[in-house]
This record gives C-alpha cells, sequence and structure tokens, in this order.
C-alpha cells in the first residue's frame, strides 16, 4: 500500500507528486503558447528523447510474443486519449477546475479494482477517498461555476481513461519492464498527437526559451521522471491506494504556486488539505485481521 511503501518508494513518490504538483501551472503556461495538439506533441517527443537515453543504458527485453506488444499498444492509445482529453480540457478551464475534475480518478481507480482487481471494499476506504475528494474540490471551491461545460466533460473523461489504464496496467503489464512501457507510450502519443496537430493546428513557429523550458518540465520531469516513477510505484502496490495518496498533488500544486508566484493560502485551503490527508489516511489504514 502506498502508505506503507519502502524507503526508495517514499522517495520516489516525493519526487513524483512534486514534479506533478507544480506541472498543472507549468501546462496552462505551455497552452497559453501553443495550440493543445502541438503542445502535447512537443512535450511528448522530448519525453521520447530521455527515454531513449534511459532505454540505451537499461536496455531492457522487448517483449517478442504478439500478446505482450498488444497489450503495451493498447495501455499505450488509452493513455494517449486520457492526456489529449486532459489537455483539451485545461485550455478552456482554470488549472483548479483541472486539478478537481482530473482527481476524480481515485474514485474511479477504487470502483474499477474493486471489480476487475479484487482489491479489498471497505466503507471506510470509500469515505476515505469522498473524503480526500472533497478536499481537492474544497481548494478550487471558488473555481467550480463552471464544472458543467464541454471542457469540464472532457477533464472527466480524461480522468476515467487514466483510471482505466491504471487498471488495464496492473491486469496485462504488471511484470513488464516500466522504461519500455513508457518509452512506447511515448512513441505513441507523439506520432499520433503530432499527426492530428498537422491536420487540425497551423504550424507552430514561436519557439523561445521559455517553451522549450515548459516544455523540458512537462515532458521530461512530468511525463518521463513522473510517470516512470507513476508505473514502478504501480507496479510494487495496490492501484486504490497509489491513486488515493496522489490526492496530495493539488494542495502541493498551491503550495508551489504560494511559494512561487505569491498566491494566498487560506483557511479554506488549511480545511481541504486536512481533508486530503485525513482521507488518505482511511484509504491506506491498515485493516485489523477478523479473528
Amino acid at each position: 500500500m502506498a502508505l506503507h511503501m519502502t524507503l526508495r518508494n517514499r522517495i520516489l513518490f516525493a519526487v513524483m507528486v512534486s514534479i506533478w504538483g507544480s506541472n498543472w501551472s507549468v501546462m496552462k503556461m505551455g497552452l497559453a503558447k501553443a495550440p493543445p495538439f502541438s503542445f502535447i506533441s512537443h512535450r511528448f517527443l522530448l519525453t521520447l528523447v530521455f527515454l531513449l537515453a534511459a532505454y540505451a543504458v537499461s536496455k531492457p527485453r522487448i517483449p517478442r510474443d504478439s500478446k505482450g506488444l498488444k497489450a503495451v499498444l493498447v495501455y499505450s492509445l488509452v493513455s494517449t486519449l486520457s492526456f489529449a482529453l486532459t489537455t483539451l480540457g485545461l485550455q478552456s478551464e482554470s488549472s483548479g477546475v483541472g486539478a478537481v475534475l482530473t482527481y476524480t480518478q481515485p474514485i474511479m481507480v477504487f470502483m474499477l479494482a474493486v471489480t476487475f482487481l479484487h482489491e479489498p471494499f471497505s466503507a471506510l476506504r470509500l469515505l476515505g477517498i469522498i473524503l480526500g475528494f472533497t478536499g481537492v474540490a474544497m481548494l478550487f471551491v471558488e473555481d467550480l461555476t463552471s464544472t458543467l461545460s464541454w471542457a469540464a466533460v472532457l477533464l472527466l473523461l480524461g480522468a476515467f481513461l487514466w483510471a482505466v489504464s491504471t487498471i488495464y496496467y496492473k491486469l496485462k503489464l504488471q511484470d513488464s519492464n516500466v522504461t519500455l512501457v513508457n518509452l512506447i507510450h511515448a512513441s505513441v502519443t507523439a506520432s499520433t498527437i503530432y499527426s492530428v496537430s498537422l491536420l487540425t493546428e497551423p504550424p507552430f513557429q514561436a519557439w523561445d526559451l521559455g517553451y522549450i523550458a515548459i516544455l523540458a518540465y512537462a515532458g521530461i520531469g512530468a511525463s518521463g521522471i513522473g510517470m516512470t516513477i507513476w508505473l514502478i510505484l504501480l507496479r510494487d502496490g495496490e492501484a486504490t491506494s497509489l491513486s488515493s495518496a496522489c490526492l496530495v498533488v493539488p494542495p502541493i500544486a498551491l503550495l508551489t504556486g504560494s511559494l512561487l508566484m505569491r498566491e494566498s493560502l487560506t483557511l479554506r485551503t488549511l480545511l481541504g488539505s486536512t481533508l486530503i490527508i485525513v482521507g488518505i489516511y482511511l484509504v491506506n489504514r491498515k485493516q485489523k485481521p477478523r479473528v
């Protein structure tokens, strides 16, 4: 479970959520400079370069059987669609709404994990996830007036597909090399989204150092390093526990905004963050064995 990790996995988790928390603002800055499909394809092109270098070092075995390759491709396509929908939704919504709707994912993972992975169901765990999500919603309550828009629907669909890819990975790719899986995922995303960009968007020419820095953080940091860590932790633990623990990402996003952009932290922020922490504790609380 996420709160019973080894020291190595605790460090990896801290790195992952720190990168993901600050990446919400970075993505919004990137979408202010480039159309959504261009931004995604540029981001994952850098991810691909980074992972190719990692692949050259680790040299994981490529699965020879068609069943294994098919599973990686299915996972990659679902994840690609999830990224595309989330980015399209974020383009028209605030980062706060994006965070709230994207982090409905733990609720979806819990329901799917109980059904398909036979992870333990308990009212306490369900209460924990609901409390955690309520805390996330409380953090951004002022932004939630527009959540019935088409962009909100895209964000919810993106969250659902993230949940589906999480369960599919646990079912089909549990023993696969995480670097190779993420490398194929980045290849599929970069190529398919670039094709869509060529067909639907004008050529992007506004390259500058600021945009390249944004791409480096989102592509190498959030997708290259963050997603690889996510797959490592998902391989080693329960889908429900890890997904619920990731509810700490929105509070980290607010804290980052406060430190770097001098955004104010309010009592509501404290209450929302407390609910998230309590919720994560309840989901990951070790159940006493029945006598």
